[in-house]
């Protein structure tokens, strides 16, 4: 009875998971990163035991991964499994070789032990970003009308909703710049507001509430930048003193810079000899880049 009790045991070990994929080996690269190089490969790979894991795609760039249309809240694209443009491996070591993957000229010698290959299967991408003005205030703070939608609250109409719009109420002075004092404690209550008129000064187009705009309080230098115009240094910049109200109009905005941060899940449906898996999580690629805007004056 014990003989077979455990011949039972080793073949649920060997034969079955709780999904009921066919595995005998595991693939254990979860907590490790998804790097990227050439055009286009992903892998992981660890020392300990000396393994990597690679995806291949053909007719596709990194560019065209993080390319999201206008409108859309994320890429997903499916690439078969074929063998040749789009491929699937897993690879054992005698010990790890320098950068497998990334060489030009490949290593006469990479101490390659084993390398699978999924027969069949396919290869799904989903890429998705996030987009922030580094403005002191989280986006979720920056959702005025409580409406759960950041792209409808623009209070300056420049084009830019506020969640990635450096200067919310288009004065040319930068939002972190006007003293929000957000708190994960008390949020936005402790916003500075000049002119005591209810709207804190990054969403007021007069702080100092003396009928001219901040952004028209630019009597020295005319820079797009009303800090930096001080005529009384007891106070501070023009914009802040209620008792200079001079005028020089502005004609243009600042540029502003945009932060965008991707993430590109990746997951495949793989066969190979010694493990079959459907939705098997390859792991998560991240990058980031930014990219600059000049709003059309109004």
């Amino acid at each position: 009875m014990l003989k077979r009790l455990c011949l039972l045991a080793a073949f649920i070990l060997v034969y079955s998971c709780d999904d009921g994929d066919i595995i005998s080996v595991e693939l254990d690269f979860d907590d490790l990163p998804v790097q990227t190089c050439g055009e286009l490969v992903f892998y992981k790979e660890k020392s300990d035991p000396p393994e990597t894991i690679s995806i291949q795609l053909g007719g596709t760039t990194l560019t065209d991964l993080l390319n999201i249309p206008d409108n859309s809240e994320n890429l997903q694209r499916t690439f078969a499994i074929n063998g040749s443009s789009n491929r699937f491996n897993y690879r054992t070591y005698s010990s790890l070789p320098d950068d497998p993957f990334c060489n030009d000229i490949p290593s006469s010698d990479l101490n390659i032990l084993s390398d699978e290959e999924s027969e069949s299967g396919s290869i799904t991408t989903i890429t998705s970003i996030i987009e922030d003005d580094n403005d002191g205030i989280p986006a979720d703070f920056e959702d005025l009308n409580g409406n759960g939608d950041l792209t409808d609250d623009d209070t300056d109409g420049d084009g830019l909703p506020n969640y990635i719009d450096f200067d919310d109420d288009g004065d040319n002075v930068p939002t972190s710049a006007e003293n929000p004092n957000f708190t994960v404690g008390t949020g936005l209550e402790d916003a500075q507001d000049t002119d005591g008129d209810g709207i804190p000064d990054y969403l007021d187009a007069d702080d100092d509430g003396d009928g001219v705009l901040t952004r028209d309080e630019e009597n020295f230098s005319q820079d797009r930048n009303p800090l930096n115009d001080i005529t009384n240094t007891d106070i501070g910049a023009d914009f802040l003193n209620p008792e200079v109200a001079s005028q020089v109009s502005a004609t243009e905005y600042r540029a502003h810079t945009i932060s965008e941060s991707y993430e590109i899940l990746i997951l495949a449906d793989i066969n190979l000899e010694t493990y079959i898996q459907n939705d098997f999580i390859f792991g998560t690629y991240t990058t980031s880049s930014s990219r600059t805007e000049t709003p059309e004056f109004n």
